[in-house]
């Protein structure tokens, strides 16, 4: 009977989680769900100097924000509880396991204790560099005897403990996404494992946890390749069996370079808080280097579980674009229903000052309705709406269809004016007030959709108007703001 499938994401907390710890999380939630198993979250806060304040509940709360909770893992309800039965989930909770372990490797010749100072460290890396070899440790420590270990150790002296790499052997694995890879461990250094502050690097916890945790699939960046190696020689020093490893392609800029955290907002909280819809940017992130090998490109979560395996992820770097997701939120935006609209675009209609509470909601809904179609999204709707609530100011020139005269459109607007004192502003009455006077369409439907928003790109006049009469005083609104195109036009 085979091992139940346990995969786990490993987030460091030492700043905010970006889109490339997302999709790293979000494939390995989809595995674990298609393959009934069960998904871990594990805190790798080892490195105490970099711990950013906030990051780890930025990180725990981003992931709610998707859905993407975790079958097992620390803080599961109230910041300070865990789930599972093979915790601590927090690695800086697990420091004597990594010392038992590392103590245990020592005893088998596989690691060894390096009292080397930084400044022989430094003048090594120097001279390697000099002679352009690689940078490696050159094992000095390991020729210390018994005795002088013990003395040193005895006296207190600063130490790490290094993996001990044998020589002349080549390190193979069968990697999901990428085949075989071989590796002569000859290029590969002899890594610190336990650092003089009794803290474990990320080598020796990772394995030591993902053995203890029963961890039976590693799916991590592309990053961690080169360092692959050494965790199979870690597992190989320890008898245990290494899991099946899955390494991601990388995440490119446009300009096909690596995603930085520095290049632009990658910052998944960034994304959200500019009113990229959660469904729609896990969508996204979903086909940046996996492909479901249709032509579908809308997925919901379960679609994602249902279609989701390792083997139909590409090898090749997958190109994060900005304007793939504008494309992706458009298509979310749009499926969105009326009061879910309305509640996701409100925090961005107060953040731009405008005094929703003070205007029937029937008559945001009608607004909002007009541009859901064109959002990008949710961020702009401020922006796009605003004169609805504040008269528009503009070139009068933009008044002006194309190559018109002034004074045609101002008679235009000026009939229109008159009729519609005593008419309703409708579809109907405006296209027939236009046959019956003989005027070209443009030269009376551009400058009134013009004169109501002040915008060159808008919604139809048709549409805004209909939006106005939903208030009380929406006839005088439309009429003020035809009256003062015709001042503005008199002007030029």
């Amino acid at each position: 009977m085979s091992k139940e499938v346990r995969v786990r994401y490993a987030p460091s907390p030492t700043g905010f989680l970006h889109v490339g710890g997302l999709r790293t999380a979000l494939y390995n939630f989809l595995f674990a769900r298609k393959k009934q198993g069960k998904y871990i979250l594990r805190i790798e806060d080892t490195d105490q100097a970099r711990i950013v304040p906030g990051s780890l509940e930025n990180i725990l709360q981003t992931f709610n924000d998707f859905k993407l909770n975790a079958d097992e893992g620390p803080y599961w309800q109230d910041g300070t509880q865990s789930r599972g039965g093979f915790g601590p989930y927090s690695q800086s909770q697990r420091l004597d396991i990594y010392k038992k372990h590392a103590q245990e490797l020592i005893e088998k010749k596989a690691a060894y204790y390096c009292f080397c100072n930084p400044a022989r460290l430094e003048e090594l890396r120097k001279n390697q560099e000099a002679q352009k070899l690689p940078p490696k440790y050159d094992k000095q420590c390991l020729t210390l005897s018994g005795p002088e270990i013990e003395a040193k150790l005895r006296a207190g002296e600063s130490h790490v403990v290094r993996l001990n790499v044998p020589s002349d052997q080549t390190i193979r694995f069968t990697d999901v996404v990428h085949g075989e890879i071989k590796i002569s461990s000859n290029e590969v250094d002899d890594q610190v494992l336990l650092k003089s502050d009794g803290f474990p690097t990320y080598h020796l916890a990772s394995v030591v946890d993902d053995h203890l945790m029963q961890i039976t699939h590693v799916i991590r960046g592309d990053e961690w390749i080169p360092s692959t190696p050494k965790h199979i020689l870690l597992y190989s020093a320890f008898g245990w069996e290494s899991p099946q490893f899955a390494h991601l392609p990388l995440l490119l800029s446009k300009t096909r370079k690596k995603l930085s955290k520095r290049e632009g907002d990658v910052a998944v909280r960034d994304l959200l808080e500019q009113g990229y819809l959660p469904d729609a940017l896990l969508n996204f992130i979903a086909l940046l280097g996996w492909n479901p090998k249709t032509k579908d490109e809308i997925f919901s979560l379960l679609d994602l579980i249902e279609q989701f395996s390792l083997e139909k992820v590409n090898k090749a770097g997958a190109v994060f674009d900005l304007d793939k997701l504008d494309w992706f939120n458009s298509v979310y935006i749009r499926k969105m229903k009326p009061e879910e609209l309305f509640a996701k675009t409100l925090p961005y209609l107060v953040k731009a000052e405008i005094p929703v509470s003070m205007y029937p909601t029937e008559f945001v809904s009608e607004i909002l309705a007009l541009e859901k179609d064109r959002l990008r999204k949710l961020s702009e709707i401020g922006e796009r709406v605003m004169y609805f609530f504040k008269d528009p100011t503009y070139d009068a020139k933009l008044l002006i269809w194309k190559k018109s005269d002034k004074q045609i459109i101002i008679q235009n607007l000026e009939k229109l004016l008159e009729l519609l004192k005593t008419t309703k502003p409708t579809e109907d009455n405006i296209k027939k007030f236009i046959s019956d006077n003989e005027m070209k369409t443009g030269e009376v439907l551009w400058p009134l959709r013009v004169a109501l928003t002040g915008v060159e790109a808008s919604p139809g006049p048709f549409e805004i108007m209909k939006a106005f009469l939903v208030l009380p005083n929406g006839r005088e609104i439309i009429l003020k703001r035809i009256n003062s195109a015709v001042a503005n036009l008199y002007k030029i």
